[in-house]
């Protein structure tokens, strides 16, 4: 079990004690990661099917810990939008367990043959995939992460050491505890999935530092600062992605309908999401039809548009976009909005402002639409669908542990099979190398 912190009378020797905690945390998930390295699928699954049937159960005791964390955080004058990302209700709690169910049934990946060779010599090659071992996921205000990273780690054959924000503290000890209850039930350690039972800020900087050199990855999931601060201080390879500053390009070959469709939905559906559009770009061959229905649906739906000169001008309730909102995550119902001259003005508008996370064309010419998916260089592009897909769940993943931008290892969101690198495996018969 996730030892608790012992009373103290100094802060020297809290420090201490939280780093014992920290560091004992540290070395049980190095040993449940053994265990689960070698565990059969059926095992996992066995313990996935529980878990998915404990949060159901558990669900009046999850929405009780999670409003006192809502009543905190709205006491506090926190904003909307984190407001937003931290409130629980039944058809939250029930997509948890839902996304559990789908990790469940995915292929498992650990052991799977990725390629194959002989060389001429005889021995034959075999790569291989292997668990990453123990992952540290750092996380604000979403406590579903609590369940999805749980879950994911789990099925790829990896430890877990889970960190949630001091404003999600009783709601993720409530997950947790029907977590645990679904690894008993197969009997598997408890410390495959552990939750740092404090909200001391440093045991941030301890798990950043690698306890000890038993977490072989970080994961963050939350706004910029806590990226930046894992970014800059991890000791250990990151899972991250700083700002999601998505776009939805609309052509002047795209159908109305459709546009409003998606541009209304991409922005509006939840702003408090990374896959959230924060820009709309216009074709200005199409702008006389595009433009002013628009930006008029957003405003009219509750956001508010900063646009550039040929947007304000179809409407006089937009305000005036500074060079500042282009590169703006805003997480919140506001928009910028611009036009740009095709899609070779959209590629290079998104190149200079956006984040490498999630773009979208609406287009039907099909030649402008691929040009679009080639050459824009985000972890997720799409074409005629809404941004607010940037979603391992939506990608048939069960969940996600979050979504990377980086260019080594995992890309977009990070699933099962990101979870797990590889390893050779060769097979001889006495060869000697000359």
């Amino acid at each position: 079990m996730n030892a608790p912190l012992k009373a103290v009378d100094s802060a020297g020797q809290r420090e201490a004690a939280l780093a014992a905690t920290m560091e004992e945390i540290g070395r049980r998930a190095r040993a449940a990661a053994h265990m689960l390295a070698l565990a059969p699928a059926a095992r996992k699954n066995r313990a996935l099917a529980a878990m998915a049937e404990a949060i159901r159960s558990a669900r009046a005791a999850i929405l009780a810990a999670n409003a006192e964390d809502v009543a905190d955080a709205r006491a506090a004058g926190t904003a909307a939008s984190f407001v937003d990302r931290l409130t629980l209700d039944a058809k939250r709690i029930e997509a948890m367990a839902s996304g559990i169910d789908v990790i469940r049934k995915l292929k498992d990946p650990v052991g799977a043959v990725l390629a194959s060779w002989r060389r001429p010599n005889g021995m034959r090659i075999e790569q291989v995939r292997v668990p990453l071992g123990v992952v540290g996921v750092i996380y604000e205000s979403r406590p579903n992460v609590t369940a999805d990273a749980g879950s994911l780690c789990l099925k790829a054959g990896n430890a877990v050491i889970l960190r949630g924000g001091s404003d999600s503290f009783r709601s993720a000890r409530a997950i947790h505890a029907a977590l645990t209850e679904g690894l008993a039930a197969a009997d598997l350690p408890e410390a495959a999935i552990s939750l740092v039972p404090t909200r001391e800020r440093a045991a941030v900087g301890m798990m950043l530092a690698g306890l000890g050199g038993t977490i072989d990855v970080i994961v963050p999931r939350g706004g910029k600062g806590l990226v930046e601060r894992v970014q800059l201080e991890a000791r250990v390879p990151v899972f991250a992605h700083l700002e999601g500053v998505c776009h939805v390009y609309v052509d002047a070959a795209a159908k109305l309908p459709m546009a409003k469709s998606i541009v209304l939905n991409a922005k509006m559906r939840r702003t408090g999401v990374c896959g959230a559009a924060e820009t709309l770009l216009v074709d200005r061959a199409g702008a006389d039809k595009f433009l002013k229905p628009l930006v008029s649906m957003l405003i009219d739906a509750g956001c508010e548009v900063r646009g550039d000169a040929a947007v304000q001008a179809v409407d006089g309730r937009v305000r005036p976009a500074s060079e500042a909102d282009w590169d703006t995550e805003y997480l919140d119902a506001i928009l910028s909005a611009g036009v740009v001259d095709g899609v070779d003005g959209a590629i290079a508008h998104i190149e200079r402002y956006g984040s490498h996370h999630t773009d979208a064309i609406v287009t039907e010419n099909r030649t402008t639409a691929e040009k679009f998916l080639r050459e824009v260089d985000s972890a997720i592009v799409l074409h005629n669908a809404s941004t607010q897909f940037a979603d391992g769940g939506e990608f048939g993943f069960g969940g996600e542990i979050g979504i990377a931008t980086g260019r080594l290892h995992a890309r977009g969101p990070v699933g099962v099979e990101q979870l797990t690198s590889f390893k050779y495996r060769i097979r001889g018969s006495g060869q000697t190398r000359p």
